[in-house]
């Protein structure tokens, strides 16, 4: 008897050891993509330095004579001389990154859709790991920018094939699991890079190991199967068959009489697969992606802002760098917990009481008002009850965000308050890279699988913009110390409140194809008919 892709996976297992495997390479991954987007950090770090005479016209031979840097440690700065007028490279080289990232988006999404994820992840790790030795041995600074663009280019486009592979080798069930660990190894990538340039001090050395775990990477990666789904999307009943058997056996399950059924809008022979216009044809697409687009934006200005100004804070660099990174992983435990919850310990328990008793009393009627409570009567009642789910959670995390950013404006810098701007701007760093992780797995679950990288694509482009100004974001304070902080707030605030207008996913089916957004079982919560019977 044919069956349906989620019945497949329910048979082969939705998170087994073999699944465990493949989840846990691709995971390890993000700390390679942490160490390349963030590479500027440390080797754009500007020392202190002191010139003498300083204030005299003097050339660029004069210049390197009379310049004293103070600190134990080279980057870009120290070696071309990147201070006073020509200090906007720095902040240029990373800006080129951000803009490669755009490009890599918009490319490498749907790409994948049309020529699988496999092969297309591979062509970017490899180009990945070339344009980074470029980056390592690059004889000027004309020739480290231009290779910081590509390395963006095929970096961006690489993580987010990946990511993708990440949630499609699983069951549904476990998307926001292994998008939240996804995302909390790139935050412990961040850490992981403070320690190598805290012990590698030398920028081309630096760049050198940070580049060098790729090849491992790159290697390796021809061992991992095609995406099922997107096998299934295509129409390659057979293949997605065979990769759902490997990851029965890699489960530790017994091959499997498995038959896949054809979804309503598989591909025929003759037909082109959905291209990236779908998304603006179809009505329901283009209003999510619109706003799942600005709202993408400005997680990534506000994330990355944060994130490229720790090399500016007070105190040891090192130490602020990983700091940025680390404050992130609380995070990812309040997402896990918060989008998967329909609501609170409270509702629950009364919920059961009065299962119970409606049990002891054997009257139908309170039994089915019992099973029906969690969904109706305490969804109205945000004293007893409160609904989280993926789109709730995310509006609080953006919103939180803004407000922290926000307030930094009303308390002074040096008095030593326990609720300082900086416990303030770390704080906000936690809640926007919280709301960083549940867009990747929210805007995963709003697209159908003929369109999800496609879907991905579009919004991280649209995210990277937030990167390209985000460096220049600083440049505010010259204004007011509080100046940028505030920019980010309003951001924040404004992404919260439009995440509203998205429909909530926990506890809905995957759409599949753009057929499927018409389904009416795939406007209904999946499990409503189960609970009602528990």
């Amino acid at each position: 008897m044919a069956v349906g892709l989620e019945e497949a996976f329910g048979a082969a297992g939705e998170f087994g050891g073999g699944q465990r495997r493949l989840t846990a390479f691709l995971v390890l991954l993000q700390v390679y993509v942490a160490c390349q987007s963030m590479l500027i950090v440390l080797v754009g770090a500007v020392p202190k330095y002191h010139i003498d005479q300083e204030g005299v016209p003097v050339s660029r031979a004069e210049l390197a004579k009379r310049i004293h840097f103070v600190d134990n440690f080279t980057s870009i700065v120290t070696e071309w001389y990147l201070i006073e007028q020509e200090a906007y490279k720095v902040s240029l080289a990373s800006s080129l990154f951000f803009a490669g990232l755009l490009i890599g988006n918009i490319t490498f999404g749907p790409l994948s859709d049309k020529l699988g994820r496999k092969p297309v992840y591979i062509s970017g790790l490899f180009f990945d790991v070339v344009f980074g030795y470029v980056t390592a041995l690059a004889p000027n600074y004309d020739i480290f920018a231009v290779s910081r663009f590509f390395v963006g280019i095929v970096n961006g486009g690489m993580a987010l094939v990946s990511f993708v592979l990440t949630q499609e080798y699983v069951g549904k069930s476990f998307w926001s699991f292994t998008g939240s660990l996804t995302n909390l190894t790139f935050a412990v990538g961040i850490a992981v890079y403070a320690l190598l340039g805290y012990c590698v001090r030398e920028w081309r050395y630096l760049a050198l190991v940070s580049n060098t775990p790729g090849v491992i990477f790159l290697l390796l990666s021809f061992m991992l199967p095609e995406s099922p789904r997107w096998l299934y999307s295509q129409g390659k009943m057979a293949e997605a068959e065979d990769v759902l058997q490997y990851i029965a056996l890699g489960n530790g399950k017994e091959r499997l009489n498995l038959k896949l059924k054809p979804s309503a809008g598989t591909l025929r022979k003759d037909e082109s697969a959905p291209g990236i216009l779908n998304l603006a044809k179809h009505p329901v697409l283009r209003w999510r992606t619109i706003i799942l687009m600005y709202i993408w934006y400005v997680c990534s200005f506000v994330y990355y802002g944060l994130t490229l100004n720790a090399g500016e804070l007070r105190g040891n660099l090192y130490l602020n760098v990983a700091l940025s990174g680390l404050v992130e992983v609380p995070a990812f435990p309040l997402c896990m917990f918060f989008i998967e919850k329909s609501c609170v310990f409270a509702g629950h328990r009364l919920r059961g009481y009065l299962l119970s008793k409606a049990k002891q009393s054997g009257n139908p009627d309170l039994l089915r008002v019992s099973c029906n409570l969690q969904f109706e009567y305490f969804g109205n009642d945000t004293l007893l009850s409160l609904r989280s789910g993926r789109r709730k959670t995310m509006t609080c995390f953006l919103t939180f965000a803004g407000f922290a950013c926000i307030f930094t404006m009303f308390l002074p810098t040096n008095a030593g308050l326990p609720l300082s701007p900086t416990l303030l701007a770390l704080c906000g760093k936690m809640m926007v890279s919280a709301a960083f992780n549940i867009v990747y797995i929210y805007t995963s679950e709003l697209y159908p699988t003929v369109l999800r990288n496609a879907g991905l694509g579009v919004c991280s482009m649209s995210c990277r913009f937030g990167g390209i100004l985000a460096p220049f974001v600083p440049s505010m304070k010259s204004l007011s110390p509080s100046v940028p902080f505030v920019v980010f707030g309003i951001s924040g605030l404004s992404a919260g409140f439009l995440t509203l207008l998205l429909p909530e996913t926990l506890n809905k089916p995957i759409a599949e194809t753009i057929e499927d957004l018409q389904s009416p079982k795939y406007q209904v919560l999946k499990n409503e008919e189960a609970e009602q019977t528990s």
